[in-house]
């Protein structure tokens, strides 16, 4: 255990937690949404710390990151609990752990440990991933602050619930981010993953003031999230944070809570895409659909292949000193 960060004490042994968005008011001997935060004699812990469920070697592709030292690999490891309960998580069986069956697993790895192994695999950054880092934010603050140190990149894969106050402390040391904008409706934020839209809006505002490089993934759910209104919607959105961000619009397959629903059909997602191009994206990716067009990278002005991909492996790289070699146009990324 350790104690958590962002907390404040309340009366009657009550704390609350200011790490993510629900800012959780927790009664002694009782824990937060996430499940891995415990008020232990009005003392908020940690319960994760240190903790791995999961940790693997993956291409940055898979994050999925495709402006962002492209080719590369990173170093992913995560622990047990989430902040959100989505219906459609396809790794519930570590997110909810905490939740459903009321336990906490996970392997000590100190952050050291990470770092060390990192290096070993030749990796060129650590991504919190999997399940929210947000949760496991005491250890994957240290474990950055190690990285950085050691010359290495840091990278949120998130639901962007965490608070205005966790961002500024993690700013330091965080590098990339992509973050999941889920839908543009309260409603599907509050029956699908027991949330709310507005943290995840402002969050992105956020990262993107930080200059943290930023891209946004949406799982795209027939019937749930896929009308022209709403990803139109969540297109203006990300066009506003600038129009160099990239937005994967992501095939969604029945899992979890959410077995009745068929898979996305790939013409949707291709929809999804030619929407976010209309409206001004630079960038449009589609994902889970090995092979498709809508996963390599092009230049926004000349339409040139710069970077051929099929699923999370790179291919032809044509991008010359961060541009277009025909017709010199800038690629947003950072290393492009």
């Amino acid at each position: 255990m350790r104690e958590a960060m962002l907390y404040e004490s309340q009366e009657d042994q009550k704390v609350q937690c200011h790490l993510c968005a629900h800012r959780c008011v927790i009664k002694n001997l009782k824990r937060g949404i996430c499940g891995v935060r415990e008020n232990q004699n009005g003392r908020l812990q940690s319960l994760v710390y240190g903790r791995t469920i999961s940790r693997h070697v993956d291409p940055v592709e898979k994050k999925p990151l495709f402006h962002f030292q492209p080719g590369s690999r990173t170093y992913s490891i995560a622990t047990v609990g989430c902040n959100f309960r989505c219906l459609f998580c396809q790794n519930a069986d570590i997110s909810q752990m905490p939740r459903e069956i009321k336990r906490i697993m996970g392997e000590e790895f100190p952050p050291e440990n990470v770092v060390l192994s990192a290096r070993q695999s030749q990796c060129r950054s650590i991504s919190y991933t999997y399940t929210e880092p947000t949760i496991f934010f005491e250890y994957a603050h240290e474990t950055a602050k190690l990285a950085h140190s050691s010359g290495m990149k840091n990278i949120f894969v998130t639901n962007g619930y965490m608070t205005s106050e966790a961002l500024d402390l993690i700013n330091p040391y965080l590098d990339a981010a992509n973050v999941d904008l889920k839908a543009f409706s309260d409603d599907f934020y509050k029956e699908q993953c027991g949330a709310k839209l507005a943290p995840v809006l402002e969050s992105l505002q956020k990262l993107k003031s930080m200059g943290v490089w930023l891209e946004v993934t949406t799982l795209v759910i027939p019937g749930l999230n896929d009308s022209n209104r709403e990803l139109s919607e969540i297109a203006e959105f990300i066009l506003a944070l600038g129009p160099e961000t990239p937005w994967h619009v992501s095939r969604f397959h029945p899992t979890y809570k959410l077995r009745d629903i068929p898979s996305t059909p790939a013409a949707t997602l291709r929809r999804a895409r030619e929407v976010g191009l209309e409206v001004g994206l630079h960038y449009v990716y589609t994902g889970n659909l090995p092979g498709d067009q809508g996963e390599k990278t092009l230049c926004h002005h000349c339409g040139r292949l710069l970077i051929d991909r099929f699923g999370f492996a790179t291919g032809q790289y044509g991008i010359k000193k961060g541009r277009c070699p025909d017709c010199q146009t800038p690629v947003a990324g950072i290393e492009m």
